[in-house]
């Protein structure tokens, strides 16, 4: 039979007078020609008073200073953890942006205080890291913002060899005097490109059914195509950019059809690291088997994960969050 066919769709002036007054009064005469003024070399009189120089800070014992670093160190730290710990990618934005918001504050206050003149050097290098970071934490949050970093391992990575240099700067504030400031919890690994094998399963139904589902992936990016029936995940596959695969044995029902593309998949998060995104189509697709006394009719659908000329089945953005998971 001929299969019914769904594809998405590319998606005022006032004058002033000045006038001249002249009088004749006569001229003045008599007198001795005189002078005044003070002759010098410019300097103030011992009558002027003396502007008062500036005192330099005084510098904080090792006592206040590890106190004063002790009580940022727990909030420093907590935000980095808790950017490692986002489950999702709303919830990964909003922690990009406190640690960001965080770390700049730190480094703003720990500048303005005066430690022991003997870590001096530790001290200022610390703070530069801190600062370094924050920046760096500040462009992340622009691109996690537009899905192109989508976990916290790519934000990590991203931060590049900041973090390390801020692990190095805090470990050696530590040594000059058992201060707390090692805050860094991660390490970040080197970019990658991980990839599954086209057609590889994450999720398989138990099948049973005659319908199936084709799928042509026809896109720059990997992709993983997710059908769901009522609130399960029955499906979920695998399909490399320019890639096919064909789902067989689809149970009889209404499936909504989920996919994400993206880059570098991460099998423990269970999503793509980097240019994710999250689409679904609008249309349900209807799978049903038909029994008569002479023949046995099914469906079998196919889609392109990509636009084309003459596409009939529009698909819609979704929200990170509501992606089934």
């Amino acid at each position: 039979m001929s299969a019914p066919r769904i594809f998405p769709c590319l998606l005022a002036l006032a004058a002033l007078t000045v006038g001249t007054a002249c009088s004749s009064a006569p001229p003045i005469t008599g007198g001795e020609p005189r002078a005044s003024g003070v002759a010098g070399d410019g300097a103030a009189s011992s009558a002027d008073p003396a502007t008062p120089a500036t005192p330099e800070p005084t510098a904080l014992t090792a006592e206040a200073y590890k106190s004063e670093l002790g009580g940022r160190h727990d909030d420093m730290s907590k935000a980095i953890k808790s950017l490692a710990g986002a489950r999702s990618l709303k919830v990964l934005d909003q922690r990009v942006v406190k640690a960001q918001e965080t770390l700049q504050g730190t480094a703003d206050e720990l500048a303005a205080l005066s430690p022991p003149a003997e870590i001096q050097p530790q001290h200022q290098a610390y703070v530069e890291s801190l600062r370094e970071v924050a920046l760096r934490l500040g462009t992340s949050a622009t691109r996690v913002g537009t899905g192109n970093l989508c976990t916290p391992g790519a934000v990590f990575t991203d931060l590049d060899d900041s973090l390390a240099a801020l692990d190095r700067a805090g470990e050696a504030l530590e040594d000059a005097g058992d201060y707390k400031a090692d805050i860094v919890s991660v390490k970040a690994a080197n970019k990658q490109n991980r990839r599954l094998r086209n057609g590889q399963w994450l999720r398989q139904g138990a099948g049973g059914g005659r319908s199936s589902l084709q799928i042509h992936n026809g896109g720059t990016r990997d992709a993983v195509v997710s059908l769901v029936r009522g609130k399960s995940k029955v499906y979920s596959v695998y399909v490399r950019k320019k890639g096919k695969f064909k789902i067989s044995g689809v149970s009889d029902g209404n499936y909504r059809i989920y996919f994400t593309h993206g880059v570098d998949w991460d099998g423990k998060s269970g999503a793509f690291t980097r240019e994710c995104s999250f689409e679904r189509f609008q249309k349900p697709v209807k799978f049903k088997t038909t029994y008569t006394a002479t023949q046995i009719l099914w469906h079998d659908w196919r889609i392109t994960l990509h636009a084309i000329t003459g596409g009939n089945a529009p698909t819609s953005k979704v929200d990170p969050d509501d992606f089934p998971a």
